[in-house]
């Protein structure tokens, strides 16, 4: 019984020490994913088209995202919330640079709630829309993206591809 006991030790410990913890920077890091779109309507029965926009992250301390007492600190999210969304446009063979109201205080849920300090990776689904007016000219929309934690530390900015849109009026 003692030998069975002494195994399975031995067993569990040579298994815990095959796993790696990863080294990420506290400074969160994103990636690009994807961007779709598909019709839709709001709340008042209006055309729009939701837009869903994918990163991977990574963190090393796993401060990602704010709890909704967070949410409603105007001194510490005066800016922006926990993502920065720049709406470009290319009109004129320009492109447009704009962060739309809508966009202006996006955030995500605190995505580790335990409250200990770690590394995290995984996926966000950014989601917003753009009303859809039948008839309108389809231009290209990309979108550049940061994100930060609540130590306020400001990751990289990724690029969406471009997809097109109805222009907004």
């Amino acid at each position: 019984m003692k030998l069975k006991i002494s195994l399975f030790f031995i067993c569990a410990i040579a298994l815990a020490s095959c796993v790696d913890i990863p080294d990420f920077n506290d400074t969160p890091k994103i990636y690009y994913n994807s961007v779709d779109h598909y019709p839709g309507k709001d709340s008042l029965g209006n055309n729009i088209e939701n837009i869903i926009i994918s990163l991977d992250f990574e963190d090393g301390d796993g401060d990602l995202g704010a709890s909704d007492a967070e949410r409603s600190d105007t001194e510490k999210y005066k800016d922006w919330g926990n993502y920065e969304l720049v709406t470009c446009t290319y009109e004129n063979k320009v492109w447009h640079e704009t962060i739309l109201a809508l966009d202006s205080t996006k955030f995500f849920p605190d995505l580790k709630s335990d409250g200990k300090s770690g590394p995290i990776k995984g996926r966000l689904d950014l989601n917003t829309f753009a009303p859809y007016f039948p008839g309108a000219t389809l231009i290209p929309y990309k979108w550049k993206i940061r994100i930060r934690d609540r130590a306020l530390r400001v990751s990289n900015q990724i690029e969406t591809d471009s997809i097109r849109l109805p222009r907004l009026e």
